[in-house]
């Protein structure tokens, strides 16, 4: 299933260095949310590999790594790489630096070469809102037009763009402790959507709601959603962090990425922990809802939740997007011996 680009890059023995301006420049979301949705589709059929996410925690610095590796066919496409990640929550106030970086090898896998080495910090953030969009598609009412964003950091500005290719999004709220944020965030999308800072509750009423704070006690509430909210739970990706409280979690639709990711690290890590619910309050893996064999949203009403801890095999899929609209001149070239 080898590309042209798969051959050039072996022919000549070359690695691209891909660094975050170009991934900025050359990926779209309207090609990578389908891409992700691809990805979700090659899990739930099999045609994927994905060993569970590493980790190495370090407490001594407030941080930890993970190293994602995965590798997924689908009936057009193979791709094959391993991301390795930080979160590091005190990076933005001691070094200036993203709370959350990466770097990419994206390799051929029919021959292993490595095709390129890419930052991930910036891919990142795209594939996951992508996969927010994944599951807002499936979950969110039709006619989904008011967007709340809870946390104003790096992460919400794909959440908008991502949520935006798959619903018609007029008016965004947004909720953070910090003014300056909330304010920069209305800077950057004020002439293209109704953007407002509002309250917690103010944007949990809103049609969809995508929280993405590293909070440890939940913020959400179930009072404080709408009748037909769907939530993309993004922020929890580590044990002991929750967003959203365990009665809308036990109470509403309930899809995951990932078992195993999810009840380890995700937004239902603590309530599982603990066994104020387990695996009869799960109603779906979001790849199942992607190729038909689960529902996902039947009614008009009720509340929707999307768990995702962020899964390789979004990278990969992201990573090939970026390698395919690159062309062979474009970023810094190394030779391999």
């Amino acid at each position: 299933m080898s590309n042209s680009l798969y051959s050039t890059a072996r022919q000549h023995n070359q690695t691209t260095i891909v660094p975050s301006t170009d991934i900025e420049a050359t990926v779209e979301m309207a090609d990578l949310v389908p891409a992700i949705e691809a990805a979700f589709a090659a899990y739930e059929n099999d045609t994927a590999q994905m060993p569970p996410k590493s980790y190495i925690d370090l407490p001594q610095h407030n941080g930890d790594f993970r190293s994602m590796p995965a590798y997924l066919e689908t009936d057009d496409w193979e791709a094959s790489g391993i991301k390795w990640v930080n979160v590091h929550p005190d990076n933005p106030d001691e070094f200036d630096l993203p709370t959350v970086m990466g770097t990419l090898v994206y390799t051929d896998p029919e021959s292993g070469f490595p095709l390129a080495v890419m930052d991930a910090t910036t891919l990142t953030m795209k594939r996951t809102g992508a996969a927010a969009a994944v599951a807002t598609d499936h979950l969110a009412i039709e006619g989904a037009s008011s967007l709340g964003i809870i946390g104003a950091g790096v992460q919400s500005y794909t959440q908008l763009e991502a949520i935006s290719q798959v619903r018609p999004i007029e008016s965004v709220v947004v909720s953070d402790l910090d003014d300056d944020r909330v304010q920069r965030f209305i800077d950057t999308f004020g002439d293209e959507f109704d953007v407002r800072a509002g309250t917690i509750s103010e944007a949990a009423q809103c049609d969809v709601l995508s929280t993405v704070t590293p909070v440890e006690d939940p913020i959400v509430t179930l009072e404080d959603l709408g009748e037909h909210t769907h939530v993309n739970a993004m922020g929890a990706d580590a044990e002991g962090k929750q967003e959203l409280h365990t009665d809308v979690i036990r109470e509403a639709t309930l899809v995951i990425d990932d078992f195993e990711q999810t009840t380890h690290s995700g937004e239902i890590n603590v309530p599982w922990s603990t066994g104020d619910i387990d695996e009869s309050d799960i109603d779906a893996e979001l790849g199942e809802i992607v190729v038909g064999s689960a529902s996902g949203r039947e009614d008009l009403s009720g509340n929707t939740v999307f768990d995702s801890t962020g899964l390789a095999i979004q990278d990969i899929a992201a990573a090939r997007i970026v390698y395919e609209s690159l062309g062979d001149d474009s970023g810094h070239r190394l030779e391999m011996v």
